[in-house]
């Protein structure tokens, strides 16, 4: 797979204004982070262009094109992925954090919340907060081990105990694969409990199933990071029956009451656009429609996607030094980046990057992770950087 060339304008970018890697030109740089911020494939520049003359040519019209025809053309491709049946039961937003709210607002407080310990910041800032305010109880599953943590999850659910369970498919902080979600979700007991899954390390990275489950879990994700298509194209799948009147609501939810005006009650769709918010800029889904195109055209898949990204992988493991504790070492077990756990993760990031590599850490773990727009030789050229840092601090301590 050689789709470098189809990221022409992010890798061959100009330097920017300041710092050691903006200061480089792209062809120079080496771009390690791509569970983070995803480079952008050319395509995308064209449908971000397309946004902005729709609206000068359309100004408010423009919304009957967004909802008309490009939000349901977006929604069909995002349903292939996914194996949706049914696209309309998706709606987009600025972010995944207005949908958590959404759903959340479904039910009443104090909400009993079982989740893990290794949610993206987002959801955990959110919950604990919620906890202070006495509005959730939040049951938190350690991950690690890694090895236990399915069926202990597994067991806590069966509890049926809960009326909100939101889990990662992919957690963030060390690229463990939540697999066997048919099982967890089937072992729910309780119909009314919502299931939330927080797609956004699996989309576009991971091949993905929701059929045999589509009708019970919420699935969130977006195209900052797998989809490559940038901030502000989020969507979620809401399952029917879920939540039919969301609390915390906006405009779009009743886009059809914008002339008429709102009756004596709040009235909802019951295809997803009831968890609707309010306006947001579309450019994002405009380029998310452009990529998910591109790629149908070229014929890659997430299989595709997943293959190419553990081939580089294990590349990159079999010449490494030691980097720390690899913390998923199962290819089988582990999303499109790789985590190493070392009291030196920070000071291997920065060295990293004052030489043009942008990797990214939380905490004590280094994250790299790879993409559709790497080749082996990309790999080569950071095991070389890699090494040199190593042999540099080898010195230091000497």
């Amino acid at each position: 797979m050689n789709l470098k060339p189809h990221f022409s304008r992010f890798l061959e970018a100009g330097p920017g204004p300041a710092g050691v890697w903006r200061s480089l030109p792209g062809s120079e740089r080496l771009h390690f982070a791509a569970h983070s911020h995803h480079p952008w494939p050319d395509v995308s520049f064209g449908a971000h262009q397309q946004a902005w003359l729709d609206a000068a040519a359309m100004m408010d019209d423009k919304w009957d094109h967004v909802f008309g025809e490009l939000i349901p053309t977006t929604r069909s491709q995002i349903a292939r992925v996914l194996g949706l049946a049914d696209p309309s039961t998706m709606t987009f937003g600025p972010n995944t954090h207005s949908f958590l709210m959404r759903i959340f607002s479904c039910l009443d407080p104090p909400v009993r919340v079982l989740s893990t310990d290794a949610e993206f910041h987002s959801f955990n800032r959110q919950s604990r907060r919620w906890e202070e305010a006495g509005l959730a109880i939040v049951d938190r599953i350690p991950t690690e081990p890694f090895d236990t943590f399915p069926e202990r999850l597994t067991r806590e659910a069966r509890a049926g105990a809960h009326d909100l369970i939101y889990l990662s498919q992919v957690l963030f902080d060390s690229g463990l694969r939540l697999d066997g979600l048919d099982q967890i979700v089937s072992s729910v007991p309780e119909n009314r409990t919502f299931i939330v899954i927080d797609g956004y390390h699996a989309f576009m990275a991971l091949p993905v199933s929701l059929g045999a489950i589509q009708d019970r879990v919420f699935f969130l994700a977006g195209g900052y990071k797998y989809a490559m298509s940038g901030e502000g194209a989020c969507f979620l799948h809401s399952p029917a029956g879920y939540g039919p009147r969301p609390v915390d609501t906006g405009w779009y939810a009743g886009f059809g009451q914008l002339e008429t005006g709102v009756g004596k009650e709040v009235t909802y769709g019951s295809d997803g656009s009831r968890f609707s918010g309010a306006t947001f800029d579309p450019s994002g889904v405009y380029r998310m429609n452009a990529v998910l195109g591109w790629l149908e055209t070229e014929g890659i898949t997430p299989v595709e996607i997943h293959r190419h990204v553990l081939d580089l992988q294990e590349r990159f493991l079999a010449g490494a030094p030691d980097l720390g504790e690899l913390l998923i070492t199962d290819p089988d077990r582990r999303g499109n980046f790789l985590t190493f756990r070392s009291s030196t993760a920070a000071d291997r990031y920065t060295a990293l990057h004052q030489r043009g590599v942008v990797t990214d850490y939380r905490g004590d773990r280094l994250r790299i992770g790879f993409g559709i727009y790497h080749d082996e030789s990309d790999v080569d050229r950071l095991l070389e950087h890699v090494h040199e840092i190593g042999t540099a601090r080898s010195r230091i301590r000497r």
